[in-house]
């Protein structure tokens, strides 16, 4: 079991009435697609604070690349939002993420929040010693299950937590108390060698992903062995590996086998079909925090004392 210590910038619990920017660094996104979210969040008891360029569009992206890169820039030095949350994924983060200036965070930590495109945040904000929250967006929320929205109420609330899951028949039983770092697969496939890239070396790994070609799901996960992510890890929790897709001459293996293919070398816990990622059960997770996962006739990831 490997043990690490804490980020050196971890956000305080919320407080009623605290604020939370939504922006989008990526897709477009209407105001009527969000009526769902903000009146939840608003029910949860915080104040909804729209970004200024949340609803212009420019082709398939929520405005420029100025504009989002400004929305996420204002909201950061803004002292008064506590949680900045992204509202879709899609694609268009890495397109603005050398334009952020993300030193305030380092002194007045507050949460980011999303999954998907949005692991280019998460990634990069690990480089920086800055937590984060990978979690479900305010497009998907009128869909999800009750436990994945109200596991982001009671993670931004502070309150211990924890995950038990059943057993999969490809885990690999142990227990492991690391960093959980990771989210979408393919967006870490494509940020290694650049500054956003991640050292996986002794953390908990998190990966998902959707509507991926079986072979390109062993491409990456090849790409990952072969720059070193996946030796020397305390753990890995594979979340929903969503539609994914075959050729005409099948691979022969689904996602999870191919990921067991590449790790099953290796001596630490691995948990398969965790509810994280494109995937209704979508539970939050603290990227950058301390947590154990116990792998053995059920799956247990606990925060804090839960």
């Amino acid at each position: 079991m490997t043990k690490l210590k804490q980020l050196k910038s971890i956000p305080n619990p919320l407080q009623k009435g605290d604020k939370i920017g939504l922006i989008s660094t990526a897709r477009k996104i209407s105001q009527q697609e969000l009526d769902f979210s903000v009146q939840l969040i608003r029910s949860w008891g915080y104040e909804v604070v729209f970004s200024k360029n949340l609803f212009e569009q420019d082709n398939q992206f929520s405005g420029t690349d100025k504009q989002r890169a400004s929305d996420l820039q204002q909201m950061i030095n803004d002292s008064e939002i506590k949680a900045i949350l992204c509202v879709r994924g899609g694609y268009g983060t890495v397109k603005i993420i050398d334009k952020i200036d993300f030193s305030p965070l380092q002194k007045n930590p507050k949460w980011i929040m999303g999954y998907s495109d949005v692991t280019v945040l998460h990634s990069h904000l690990h480089q920086l010693s800055i937590a984060s929250i990978h979690c479900s967006m305010p497009i998907n929320f009128e869909g999800n299950s009750p436990l994945s929205l109200s596991s982001i109420q009671s993670t931004l609330n502070g309150e211990p937590i924890l995950y038990e899951t059943e057993s999969h028949p490809l885990n690999i039983k142990g227990k492991a108390q690391a960093q959980i770092i990771g989210g979408n697969l393919s967006i870490l496939y494509s940020l290694c060698g650049s500054q956003s890239d991640i050292n996986t070396d002794g953390k908990i790994l998190f990966l998902e992903d959707l509507d991926e070609y079986l072979y390109h799901i062993d491409r990456m996960i090849v790409n990952l062995k072969r720059n070193n992510k996946l030796s020397k890890l305390a753990g890995l929790i594979i979340g929903g590996m969503t539609k994914m897709h075959d050729n005409e001459v099948p691979f022969g293996k689904n996602a999870s086998q191919i990921i067991l293919d590449a790790v099953k070398e290796y001596k630490y816990p691995v948990c398969f079909n965790f509810p994280a990622g494109h995937v209704k059960n979508n539970v939050c997770l603290k990227l950058g925090v301390e947590a154990t996962l116990e792998v053995g006739d059920t799956t247990i990831l606990r925060y804090g004392q839960a």
